[in-house]
Order: C-alpha cells, then structure tokens, then sequence
C-alpha cells in the first residue's frame, strides 16, 4: 500500500517511541528522511541514525535520545506543509520556532536545512515540520 505523507509517518513513529520510551524506531528509508535524520542529529534532538540497506527500499534507523533523568530530549513534532497544503516562506518571513527554542526544518533549493540556517544562507523553501 503506498503512503500519501511519508514524513508525517517518520514524525509520528519518532513521537510514539518517545512516548513509548524506545531505544530506536525504524522507518522506511527515502533521500529526504535521511536528510531530516541528519538535521535532527546535528541539533541534538537525537543520538544518531543508520541507513540499513535491504532487499527493498532499505530501513532508516533512528536512536533516540534521553536526558540523564529519562526525560526525552523530544518533547514535540508538528508537520506543517502537507500534501494537500503546502506552505511556503521566503526568507524573510521564516519565524523561529517558540522563541529560538524550537527549530524549523525547510526544504529548500540548497536542500533541508534548519530556518536558522535558511536566514543565514538567505533562501526560503517549503517549512515541512516544526520539533521543539
């Protein structure tokens, strides 16, 4: 059966293994998963990710990531661009994320990035998610 949103389904397996208290949640890989892995890790909002190559589309595993004290380091996932609506910025009307707390991650023609990164590099895209 094939998935009309695919990353709302890897932010929904992310949000119930945190819930759940997981070491690791495995998805169906994809480029663009992969790439949303790799924001994820390089700000801290979890351990690390493997691509586990199979005899189909391969399996995206995510290790998810706990403070000392069992709290998860993830407290929320919220996709915003949708197949049935798709939302664009430019540059200049990406808004942070609770305050600077939180992190947007675009889609852009320079690849997925962070909306801090996205400033910087001054280029709008398509906001797929916001985590906080």
């Amino acid at each position: 059966m094939s998935m009309s949103d695919p990353i709302a389904d890897l932010l929904t397996r992310i949000r119930n293994g945190v819930k759940a208290k997981f070491n690791s949640v495995d998805i169906p890989g994809s480029k663009l998963k992969i790439e949303i892995a790799r924001v994820l890790k390089e700000e801290g909002y979890i351990r690390n990710y493997k691509f586990i190559k199979d005899s189909k589309q391969g399996i995206l595993r995510v290790y998810l990531k706990y403070s000392q004290a069992q709290e998860p380091v993830l407290y929320g996932l919220k996709r915003i661009s949708k197949p049935s609506r798709r939302v664009y910025v430019r540059s200049k009307e990406i808004k942070p994320v609770l305050s600077g707390m939180g992190v947007a991650i675009l889609s852009t023609s320079k690849g997925i990035m962070t909306d801090k990164h996205a400033r910087k590099e001054n280029v709008g895209g398509e906001v797929l998610c916001n985590i906080w």
